[in-house]
């Protein structure tokens, strides 16, 4: 079955020095930089989805460093395809169906930033059905510990979660 890697969202704006940094930021991007050298490794796919927002959101405006993808994640991945969004489901009105059936993907694993928002709402996406999901939980975070685990308990009914070292 082959596989893509779906990197949801690493952008400057979670971070340190961003306008809404998350729980757990540096880690997870340590683990996505894991989990890319490894799909790199075994020629599978990484597909960057970059959320950008209208001007009333209070981050990941259009023309801010804030918006960009981290530049480790950019130096992880120079030649993964990228997929633009601004909503939650990485699917939804954008055009990663046609990136992914262009590369003959059934299996999909979903990573990144925020767990219990765009990376859940991918993961179980009307769009997403068709394919095999997985979900990296250890290459996911969001705005607090607590609750990174409510999203991973509320989504494991529906899709597999793994860790990186056993989905690639």
């Amino acid at each position: 079955m082959k596989k893509a890697l779906i990197v949801i969202d690493i952008q400057n704006d979670y971070f340190a020095n961003g306008k809404f940094p998350l729980w757990n930021a540096e880690n997870t991007l340590i683990n996505v930089e894991k989990a890319i050298e490894k799909a790199n490794v075994n020629n599978i796919p990484v597909i960057l989805v970059q959320h950008i927002a209208d001007n009333s959101s209070p981050f990941f405006n259009e023309g801010t460093e804030g918006v960009e993808i981290h530049p480790r994640i950019l130096k992880a991945a120079p030649n993964a395809k990228k997929v633009t969004k601004t909503f939650a489901d990485s699917f939804h009105k954008t055009n990663l169906e046609e990136v992914l059936s262009q590369l003959g993907v059934e299996e999909i694993l979903v990573c990144g930033m925020m767990t219990h928002n765009c990376v859940v709402f991918t993961a179980i996406s009307k769009a997403a059905e068709k394919y095999s999901v997985k979900l990296l939980s250890d290459c996911s975070t969001t705005v607090s510990e607590p609750m990174h685990i409510i999203a991973l308990q509320g989504v494991a009914t529906r899709i597999e979660l793994l860790n990186y070292n056993e989905a690639i």
